[in-house]
This record gives C-alpha cells, sequence and structure tokens, in this order.
C-alpha cells in the first residue's frame, strides 16, 4: 500500500503540489483572529454535585451565572472612609446601564467587602451570561468603570480571568513560534548537513500547521475548542510534521546515497520503509490523543479533538505533500552544503558507528543497564507520589495581568478563601421558613463558626457583627421587619421558601488540602428532617473536576494501552515488543510527572523559568501528557524496532539486529527528538504556567525517551529476551494481516 503512495505521489506531483499550496494559501484570510472562534474554561462538570449547588442559586435564589469583581485601593484614603465609598458609587454607575448586568453588590451595602486593614475594598458586579461568554465583554465593561481621583481600580473575576487567558496565551503563541522557528532550522542544519534538506521539512511543517490550524477553525463553528488547543496544536503539529518529514527525507537520502535506482524510485522506498513507519507512529500519537476525547470536560475534549487533527494532517502531509517534492527536487536536496556537517550526514549507510557500539557495549552487561537505566526512570518518578493533584486558578497568569494583580491583592487583604467560599445549599420539601428547618440551618451554622477552618460565615440567621441567636427565626423575622422599613439585609439572596444557602469562607485558598477535608466533612453531614444539601463552591469545583477526571482516567488509559498493543502487534507480528514498548512508555511518562511535581508543584527553578510556585499539579496535565506522551514516545519506538526488524528479516540474528537497527536510526532518532524537544522548550516561555508545564514536561520526556529509554533499555532488553523478541504463536500469526517489510 505504501509503495502505491509513494508511486501516485510521483506520477501526479504536481497536482498534489498544486492542490497543497491552494489549501494553505486558501486558509490565511481565516487564520486571521482564529482566536475568536474558540472557547475559554472547560474545566468544569455539569453534572458534579459543585455544579448542582450554583444551579440551586442561580434559579431559586437569583444569582447571576458570573460576575466581575471590581477592587479599589487608595493611597490617601481609608477604604471605611465615607469619601472612599462615595468615590466607589460613582465608579459603578454607568456600569449600572450596561445590558448584561444584573446587579450591583458595594461595601456600602455589604461591610465585609472592606479590608480588616482598610486599605482595599471590593465590588460585585452580577452579569447575566456565563463567565466564557461574559469575556467577550471584559472591554466595553471596562470602559464603563468611571475613573476616581484618589482610587486605583484593578477588574478581576472569572470574565476577567479568562480574558487575561486569551491574551496571554496568543502572546504565549507568538512568542514561541518566534523562538522555535529559527531553533528547529538550526537543528535540521545540524541534522542534514544541507540548507536545501533542512528547509524542506521545516517549510512542510509550517504548511501543515496552516492546514491544522484551518481544520481547527473549521471544527469549532460545530463544537467548543478551547483556546489551549491552539498552544498544543501548534506546538504538536510543528513538532510532528517536521518529525514525519525528517525521517521520510532521511531515508529518501539514504537512498540515493546508495546510488540504486532513480529519484522517483528512492521516494517509493523512503515512502514504502519510512512512510509506513511514520503511518503506524502517528497512529498510536493518534490514539493516545483521540482518548481525551473520551472526557466529559470541554477543556481536554476539544484539545483531544485538535491533536487528532494534528496528527492526522501532520501523517498526510509526511507521505503525500513531502514525497511529491523529493520527486521534484531529487539531489538538488543536497545543495547548499554546510561544511564538516554535510560529511557527517551523508554517513548513513554504515553498519559501523557510535550506535553500533553503544548498542554493543549495552548488550554485554543487559542486566545491569537495565536495572540502572530502570532505577534511573523510577527514581525521577518518586516525587509524584507526594502530587496534590488540583485546578488552576489565577496564579498560572503572569503577575502584569489585571485578574492576577486583583487575584493577589483579595489574597494579602482578605482570607484565603475569600473569592471562592463554600457554597451551602439548603432545600426544603415543606418550606425554610418552618421553625425546624431554620434550626437546621442555624446547626450548620454553629458547626462551622466552631470549625478553625472557616473564616467568616453568611447566611439567612446571621448578621454581620452580632452573635448567633438561640431562635433563629427570630432573626429571620426581625430581618424580614428591617426589609419592610426599606434597610436591604440581602434576606432574599439568602432564602425563600425552598432554598437556604450558607456561604462559608475558608481562611486557606481554595486548593488548600485542609479545604478538601473540610467539604468532604461537610458533604457527609445529614441535616435531618426534610431538608437535603449540596455543597459547592471554590473548593468543590477543584475536587469534583479531579474526580471527574481521574474516575474516567483509567478507562481512557486501558483503552489506549490496548489499541496500541493491536496496533504494533499487526506491525511487528510480535507478542513481547509492544508489551515492552508499553512499560517503557509508562517509565518515561512517569519520570516526566516527577519533574513536574519537583518543579511546578514544589516550586524548584521556579526563579529561573519565571512562575509562581503553585503547590499543586493542575489537574488536567498528567493526563494530556499521558495521550501525548504514550503515543509520541511510541513514534520512537516504531522507527527503531522497524530498523531492527528489517535487519532480523534480512538475518535472523537478534544482536546484529538490534546493533544494526540502532546504527541506522539512532542518529535520526536523537535528530527527530531534538526537533520536538527544541518546538515543546520552546512554549517554557509562555507566560500561562499550564502551558509552560506542558512544554517542559513533554520535552524532558522525549529527551528521557530519545536517550535512556532507545539508546540503553531498548537495546538490553533486546538482548535480554532474544530470539524471544520475534515470537508470536503460530495461530496468531496466521490471523494477524500480511504487513511485514518484505512488502515493498
Amino acid at each position: 500500500m505504501f509503495s502505491r503512495i509513494g508511486t501516485l505521489a510521483c506520477r501526479f506531483r504536481f497536482l498534489v503540489i498544486a492542490i497543497w499550496a491552494a489549501v494553505i494559501l486558501g486558509s490565511l484570510p481565516f487564520l486571521i483572529g482564529i482566536e475568536d472562534s474558540l472557547k475559554v474554561g472547560g474545566f468544569s462538570s455539569r453534572t458534579s454535585e459543585g455544579s448542582r449547588a450554583l444551579s440551586l442559586l442561580e434559579s431559586e435564589l437569583g444569582y447571576s451565572p458570573s460576575s466581575f469583581v471590581l477592587i479599589y485601593q487608595s493611597e490617601r484614603l481609608e477604604a471605611s472612609d465615607p469619601e472612599f465609598l462615595a468615590q466607589v458609587e460613582r465608579s459603578v454607575e454607568d456600569v449600572r446601564a450596561l445590558p448584561f448586568v444584573e446587579d450591583v453588590l458595594l461595601p456600602t451595602l455589604d461591610e465585609t467587602l472592606i479590608a480588616s486593614s482598610g486599605r482595599a475594598a471590593y465590588a460585585i458586579v452580577g452579569i447575566d451570561l456565563p463567565p466564557e461568554e461574559a469575556q467577550r465583554y471584559v472591554d466595553a465593561f471596562q470602559d464603563a468603570i468611571r475613573e476616581q481621583p484618589d482610587l486605583t481600580i484593578i477588574l478581576a473575576g472569572a470574565p476577567a480571568f479568562y480574558a487575561d487567558i486569551e491574551t496571554a496565551s496568543q502572546r504565549d503563541l507568538r512568542r514561541a513560534e518566534l523562538i522555535a522557528l529559527p531553533f528547529a532550522l538550526i537543528a535540521l542544519l545540524f541534522v542534514f548537513g544541507s540548507v536545501a534538506a533542512a528547509v524542506v521539512p521545516l517549510v512542510i511543517g509550517c504548511a501543515s500547521v496552516a492546514v491544522i490550524l484551518l481544520t481547527i477553525r473549521g471544527v469549532a463553528q460545530f463544537a467548543d475548542i478551547s483556546i489551549f488547543a491552539l498552544n498544543l496544536a501548534t506546538m504538536l503539529g510543528l513538532g510532528l510534521a517536521v518529525d514525519y518529514c525528517l525521517f521520510v527525507t532521511s531515508r529518501f537520502r539514504e537512498e540515493r546515497i546508495s546510488g540504486a535506482g532513480s529519484t522517483d524510485d528512492a521516494v517509493v522506498v523512503a515512502v514504502s520503509r519510512a512512510g509506513r513507519a511514520v503511518f503506524f507512529s502517528g497512529t498510536s500519537v493518534l490514539i493516545g490523543l483521540a482518548g481525551l476525547t473520551l472526557f466529559p470536560l470541554m477543556f481536554l475534549r476539544s484539545v483531544g479533538i485538535a491533536g487528532v487533527i494534528v496528527v492526522a494532517i501532520s501523517t498526510i502531509a509526511a507521505l503525500t505533500l513531502l514525497p511529491a517534492v523529493l520527486s521534484l527536487i531529487g539531489d538538488r536536496i543536497e545543495r547548499f552544503p554546510i561544511g564538516p556537517l554535510a560529511r557527517r550526514s551523508t554517513d548513513v549507510m554504515s553498519d559501523h558507528g557510535f550506535w553500533h557500539g553503544l548498542a554493543e557495549r549495552v548488550m554485554k552487561r543487559p542486566v545491569i543497564v537495565a536495572v540502572l537505566t530502570a532505577g534511573l526512570l523510577a527514581a525521577l518518578g518518586l516525587p509524584f507520589l507526594n502530587a496534590n493533584i488540583s485546578s488552576p486558578d489565577a496564579t498560572i497568569l503572569p503577575r502584569d495581568l489585571p485578574s492576577r494583580q486583583g487575584f493577589d491583592i483579595i489574597a494579602s487583604e482578605y482570607s484565603g478563601g475569600e473569592i471562592s467560599p463554600f457554597v451551602i445549599a439548603l432545600q426544603s420539601r415543606t418550606s425554610m421558613f418552618e421553625p425546624a428547618n431554620l434550626r437546621t440551618v442555624n446547626s450548620l451554622v454553629r458547626l462551622l463558626e466552631r470549625d478553625e477552618r472557616i473564616a467568616r460565615i453568611q447566611s439567612p440567621v446571621t448578621l454581620p457583627g452580632a452573635e448567633p441567636a438561640e431562635q433563629p427565626a427570630l432573626v429571620v423575622n426581625a430581618r424580614q421587619l428591617l426589609e419592610v422599613f426599606g434597610t436591604d439585609t440581602r434576606l432574599d439572596s439568602f432564602i425563600n421558601d425552598r432554598t437556604a444557602v450558607i456561604l462559608a469562607y475558608p481562611v486557606a485558598p481554595a486548593n488548600d488540602p485542609a479545604n478538601k477535608d473540610l467539604l468532604r466533612d461537610l458533604r457527609s453531614v445529614d441535616p435531618g428532617g426534610d431538608v437535603s444539601v449540596v455543597v459547592g463552591g471554590g473548593t468543590a469545583e477543584i475536587v469534583d473536576v479531579v474526580d471527574v477526571i481521574y474516575r474516567n482516567f483509567p478507562l481512557v488509559a486501558t483503552l489506549i494501552i490496548g489499541s496500541t498493543f493491536l496496533v504494533l502487534l499487526v506491525l511487528f507480528r510480535s507478542i513481547a515488543l509492544p508489551i515492552k514498548a508499553i512499560l517503557m512508555n509508562i517509565m518515561s511518562i512517569l519520570a516526566s510527572y516527577g519533574a513536574l511535581v519537583w518543579i511546578f508543584q514544589e516550586g524548584n527553578l521556579s526563579e529561573y523559568l519565571g512562575f509562581t510556585p503553585q503547590g499543586f499539579v493542575e489537574a488536567s496535565l498528567p493526563v494530556i501528557m499521558f495521550c501525548v506522551l504514550f503515543g509520541l514516545s511510541m513514534d520512537y519506538e516504531v522507527f527503531l524496532l522497524s530498523r531492527i526488524q528489517e535487519e532480523w528479516l534480512s538475518t535472523g540474528e537478534n544482536d546484529r539486529s538490534v546493533a544494526v537497527g540502532l546504527q541506522r536510526s539512532g542518529r535520526i532518532i536523537s535528530s527527530a527528538a531534538l526537533i520536538v524537544v527544541v518546538v515543546t522548550a520552546s512554549f517554557v516561555s509562555a507566560d500561562v504556567v499550564l502551558v509552560k508545564a506542558l512544554g517542559l514536561g513533554i520535552a524532558l520526556a522525549v529527551a528521557l525517551d530519545a536517550t535512556v529509554v532507545r539508546a540503553l533499555l531498548v537495546p538490553a532488553t533486546m538482548k535480554l529476551l532474544g530470539n524471544a523478541n520475534w515470537w508470536v504463536p503460530a495461530w496468531l500469526g496466521r490471523v494477524l494481516p500480511k504487513t511485514n517489510l518484505s512488502e515493498h
């Protein structure tokens, strides 16, 4: 089949190139403003208990789906000063008239919005849109805020946070592209030793990215796609497309150097051998990324959709556009050689060299090498045992963005959980105003007031500055009476006939382990009577998202591993090789997990990498990295084992096959890994910590995989297994399709 693809690409090379050129040129206008078609957020599940609690507040008590937070500070005035509060009032006069604004809560109405230090206050502006949509109106909201002579005003809240994520993501993408492209070109020059050979994979890689982004924009018209998918698509698209082109181009040059056949013959052999490996390795990567589409969270699902698009188009480009270009260029691929690099790059046909010698040295002491390398990978993965899995907050953003600045002010001037209280929603089948039900509310309030993890409480049975009452019905009646006489006690924000809510503000930030313990305690409370309780809020969102992700992860991982096993079983007609490849992949992935904890959770290297230590590992990172790296690592395994299998089918000698296969593929695999490391490591410059961590994690895992695993662990284990590497039961051999290398 692959020989046929190569033949058709040569025969219709002008048509193939023309079609690709038309698609690429046609895509350029649609790439402008692609961010506008993508979504932010997508980290929550609508079916979780936390989401149900928030839905109750919206439907029963009129809470807004999202809110802006305006943070006020002054060098001259105290926050409790009447002039300070008057300027706060004036600042939102135009804001109230905006069509999407539902309500405005000022510190004049709720004195708890004034910091105890007197250095800050904040206001809450309810919006009738979910935060993902409200972020499109940040500019209009900002324009409506009236500047005041003595106040510094910072806009924060979920919509502002999402808008800043979009701003930071765009900056990250542009910066990473400026870094990645020149360094990728330098790496390709080093690999090929000629300008022409280096430019071809890079140009085709960039062309693939353009088509990938066009396809993502098209899909975004019918399905929600996260803006983070843009970063991943560029990161993986450039890395994979250049990688695949590198493998095919290297094999083409190898065939031309051997002097056997014409240019088109070399293209056909390159596609039938390297192209075959590209197809199966691409299938492995696609399987891994497709696993993300099985998660119910929009963020993960959309990254999976984008990943599938990336792999499919990168593979198609390497199997169609590249062969057509190689057929057209021919021996001009060697144009503009670069001194000693050119001579070094043509030494690809020798069966003896550095990699051959390395394989022989490893196979002399396979047990020692296998134990030491496996021990190293296990040691690197040990920090992951202490991982604190959590969801992101504003600390993933750089300090120069407003929503991050606002988050830091709130965190320093108020309790850690000021912007993420526990939301305890109570419902009654009769009436929440029944004395028994009010006593139930009161008992929960008293339970929380005695808990050292809670800083303050708001509820229908409490009043600011007042001691808790023995008769909660008297408090509610008093508030109702004050409402009649024109004093707004905001009672209707906390109770109606069917629903009541308690807001408990914790001492620690939402992702603190103490809050997770408190959430578990609250969700285990049985209020009794006809009252039911659901608990939401900041900590609940984190715990619920982590639960959704890791409840689905084992199934997704099993499907990915099982599907990859079947693909490798068909490709290599071996039982041992797929199992060994899967185990080694898992080991290298766990090593990269350990690095995530050591760097981003514990804060090591934070000064050099430019981020705030998180104290946790973002919940989606291990999942995304597993799905990306499982396929990406399999890339190099497929290319290495394909060359080993090629020699095995010719000689039947296991040790010689390993040494020659590593010699023929070692330099190319290292070069391909270098390209991916360069491209993904460029995203370490990102401002968004999630993108920074993903880029660094992939770069580290690929570097480990291409060195420690492929150069040391693979030869050692191949030696230990001997001819058993190639064993397959006779009955299974008869069932498996014939796809071995003798078919070209």
